[in-house]
C-alpha cells in the first residue's frame, strides 16, 4: 500500500493534464465526382481535409443517409444489437476495403422498401423475389410458426467508394450484414402472450447462408450492383433484455462480378457481461481481477454501489474491457479523489494488451471517464465539469 500511496501523488499531477484525440488535418479538401459502375449517374462531392485517425474511414461530402435508415430499429429490438450490427460490420469491412483506400457511405442501394419486402412481404416485389422469411399469417398456429420461424431480423447495407483518378470516385464493395435471431418471438392471436424458441446457432448459420445466396443473387440485378465485390457477414442476435449485445459469428467474400457465395470464415467474438456465471466459467482471470477491482474501491468509498464490466473478446483474448462505476458524490473534490484512486488501481491492477475504458457516473450525470489504449502504460483521464 506503500508504493501505491506515493504514485498516488504522483497520479493526481496526471489528473491534471487531460488529454483527447485530435483529428489530422490536410491542407485542403479535395472537390470531386461521385460516379456509379455503370457511370450512368454523377454528382458533385467532396472528400474531407482531415480524419479521426488512420484507422478509420473518411467520409464523402455532403453526407448521405441511408436508403433503409430507421427500419433497423423496427426490426432488431436490443438497442446494444444495433449499435454492434453497425460498428462491427464496418469494423469487420476494414479487412477487405481499407480505409485508406476507402471511404464509408451509408448503403444507397438496399431501400426501406425493398428490405421489408425482403425481409417478408408475402407478395412478390417487382422482380418476382419473395420474401426472404416465411410468410406466416397473423392467425397462424403455434406449431405453424416452430415450423417456420423467421430466422431473418434485418439486413443493413454499407457501401465503400474508392477514387479511380484525380478527380473521381466510384463504388469500390458493399458490405451487407444479417441480423439473426437466437430467439423467435412470436404470437398467435393479436393481444395474445408471446412465445419465445430458442435457435441454435448451427441451425442459424445454415439459414442465414442460404439467405446470403439469394441475396447476393438479388443484388447482382440491381444497377451499379453487378460487378462490385460483396461482403456478407452473418450477426446473431442476443435476447431482447440482454445487457450485452450479440456478435458476428461467419463472413464471406463474394469476389467483383460473381453471383455465387463461396467459403465462409468463422468469427470467434464474444461480448460478455461482469459479473455472471459465463464469466466466472469461461473467463475466471478477467472475473477474479474485476471482482479484486471492486472490492478495493467498496474498502474505501461508502458510497459505491457496484461495478458492472462489459468485456470483447476474439480468438477467446480480451480486446477491450468497459467499465461502469455509479457512485454518489457530495461534491467536486470527492470525484476527483476518487478518480485518482481508480486510475491507481487501473495502474497497479490491469494488463495493458487491451482497450480499457472506466465511467464514472452519479446519477444520470457522467463524472469522469479513464481510458487506455491497448499498449499504452499510462490511461488518460477526464473530470467533466
Amino acid at each position: 500500500m506503500e508504493k501505491l500511496r506515493k504514485k498516488l501523488i504522483l497520479m493526481l499531477v496526471g489528473l491534471l493534464l487531460l488529454t483527447s484525440c485530435a483529428p489530422s488535418f490536410d491542407n485542403s479538401e479535395e472537390d470531386i465526382v461521385e460516379e456509379n459502375q455503370d457511370q450512368t449517374n454523377q454528382e458533385t462531392a467532396i472528400i474531407p481535409s482531415y480524419s479521426l485517425s488512420e484507422e478509420n474511414y473518411r467520409v464523402i461530402l455532403p453526407y448521405k443517409l441511408g436508403k433503409a435508415r430507421g427500419v433497423i430499429v423496427n426490426q432488431v429490438f436490443n438497442r446494444l444489437d444495433i449499435d454492434e450490427l453497425e460498428e462491427g460490420l464496418k469494423r469487420h469491412s476494414k479487412d477487405v476495403f481499407e480505409p485508406d483506400k476507402y471511404f464509408f457511405q451509408e448503403g444507397q442501394y438496399l431501400t426501406e422498401d425493398i428490405v421489408y419486402e425482403w425481409l417478408g412481404s408475402a407478395k412478390p416485389d417487382e422482380e418476382g423475389n419473395q420474401g426472404l422469411n416465411p410468410p406466416l399469417a397473423e392467425n397462424a398456429t403455434k406449431k405453424q410458426h416452430q415450423e417456420n420461424p423467421r430466422y431473418l431480423s434485418h439486413i443493413l447495407e454499407q457501401d465503400y467508394l474508392m477514387k479511380t483518378g484525380e478527380d473521381r470516385v466510384v463504388l469500390g464493395g458493399v458490405s451487407i450484414g444479417l441480423a439473426m435471431k437466437s430467439v423467435y418471438r412470436f404470437q398467435t392471436e393479436i393481444g395474445g402472450p408471446y412465445f419465445f424458441e430458442k435457435i441454435s446457432k448451427q441451425e442459424m448459420l445454415s439459414k442465414g447462408q442460404e439467405l446470403a445466396q439469394k441475396i447476393v443473387e438479388r443484388m447482382r440485378k440491381m444497377e451499379g450492383l453487378s460487378k462490385v465485390p460483396i461482403m456478407v457477414s452473418l450477426y446473431r442476435e442476443e435476447a431482447q433484455d440482454s445487457m450485452v449485445p450479440g456478435n458476428f459469428v461467419a463472413k464471406t467474400v463474394v469476389e467483383e462480378g460473381s453471383s455465387s457465395v463461396g467459403d465462409w470464415e468463422e468469427i470467434n467474438e464474444k461480448h460478455v457481461l461482469f459479473p455472471s456465471d459465463e464469466a466466472s466459467e469461461n473467463y475466471k482471470e478477467d472475473a477474479n481481477n474485476l471482482s479484486f477491482f471492486e472490492q478495493d474501491i467498496a474498502e474505501y468509498f461508502p458510497n459505491y454501489t457496484s461495478v458492472i464490466g462489459k468485456g470483447f473478446y476474439v480468438n477467446d483474448e480480451l480486446q477491450k474491457l468497459t467499465i461502469e462505476i455509479p457512485i454518489q458524490f457530495n461534491g467536486k473534490a470527492e470525484v476527483v479523489g476518487f478518480s485518482q484512486y481508480v486510475y491507481g488501481l487501473v495502474v497497479e491492477g490491469f494488463q495493458p494488451h487491451y482497450d480499457l475504458e472506466i465511467n464514472i457516473t452519479s446519477g444520470d450525470q457522467q463524472e469522469s471517464l479513464i481510458t487506455r489504449e491497448a499498449g499504452e502504460e499510462e490511461p488518460q483521464v477526464h473530470i467533466y465539469h
